[in-house]
């Protein structure tokens, strides 16, 4: 069964009681949700194609969104979200539960998930090759994932990039893209099939929109993929595209610094880093027009696939 096998009222019935389980990737998330009646009607349209799990399947979070008790919950109203029973974050407005929501789903990921090797990275496949975006906030890696995504690639992650440790295999977690600022238009005027949720104007990250993530992309997260090509991005506004080869040294060391927890992971982080960069062509991506960038990177992966079919 998936999310959007339910009505509204059935999934709003679920949330405020004991729970829904879903699949995100390889995590399972109980999911509580008391909140303004826009969240039930958010989650419906944006992880429609996410799986319900079992009553009996183990839970690895269990999280919750809701509006304080008391005068708080009509005036100005808030919602605070629970990792179990602990409060990371300080409330935000009711109408930012959606937000709330996906930030606090991360923060769990990002402090529990160190099985694998957590690169602060987008990924998307195509014919088998995964290529990985790694990337500081702001450097344009969410809006190129969208853009690819919806040019025929597979997304695997757009935050977390999981590496299975001592491999270059990476582990799906299609999730929600957040989308900012001028990013949104973007991806509306690129894509008619783009499906997007509300705008959250001035957040500390700017005006956020969340994409849904392509049926495929979630339908197959259980299909792991290997890492081909590994490619800095940073859009620059009016630049010329540049598609430049990178020594191997310099990823190692620029993909060991996007690494959530390379320091928890120690030797085998350092191991799984530098079997990813030996097998991986590493490039270095200035864009400012987003077609331009899927269309020469979609001819790379191309010809590294036809490399690797004649080898």
């Amino acid at each position: 069964m998936r999310i959007g096998d339910f009505s509204e009222q059935e999934l709003r019935e679920n949330l405020l009681g004991s729970g829904l389980k879903i699949h995100l990737g390889p995590f399972t998330t109980r999911i509580r949700a008391d909140g303004p009646p826009a969240i039930y009607r958010q989650i419906l349209q944006l992880n429609a194609d996410h799986r319900v799990a079992g009553a009996d399947a183990i839970a690895d979070f269990h999280v919750e969104v809701a509006s304080p008790r008391g005068v708080r919950r009509w005036l100005r109203p808030q919602v605070r979200f629970y990792d179990d029973q602990f409060v990371p974050f300080e409330p935000l407005p009711a109408f930012m539960a959606l937000a709330a929501l996906e930030w606090g789903i991360n923060w769990c990921i990002g402090n529990r998930a160190n099985q694998y090797l957590m690169l602060h990275a987008a990924v998307v496949e195509r014919d088998g090759l995964a290529a990985v975006f790694p990337a500081s906030p702001g450097h344009g890696k969410t809006t190129l994932c969208a853009g690819l995504m919806h040019s025929g690639w597979r997304l695997l992650s757009d935050e977390f990039g999981l590496v299975q440790p001592l491999t270059s295999t990476i582990v799906p977690l299609p999730r929600l893209l957040p989308l900012k600022n001028q990013s949104v238009d973007v991806i509306r005027a690129f894509s008619e099939d783009a499906v997007l949720g509300p705008t959250f104007p001035k957040t500390k990250k700017g005006d956020v929109a969340h994409l849904k993530p392509t049926t495929e992309s979630v339908h197959r997260s259980s299909e792991t993929a290997q890492a081909r090509l590994i490619v800095f991005p940073r859009w620059r506004l009016g630049a010329r595209l540049e598609l430049t080869p990178m020594l191997k040294s310099q990823a190692f060391l620029a993909l060991a610094t996007n690494a959530f927890n390379y320091e928890v992971l120690g030797e085998t982080a350092f191991r799984t880093v530098d079997q990813m960069v030996s097998s991986c062509d590493c490039y270095r991506l200035v864009y400012s027009n987003l077609s331009e960038a899927v269309a020469a990177l979609s001819e790379l992966a191309a010809k590294l696939g036809g490399e690797g079919g004649a080898q």
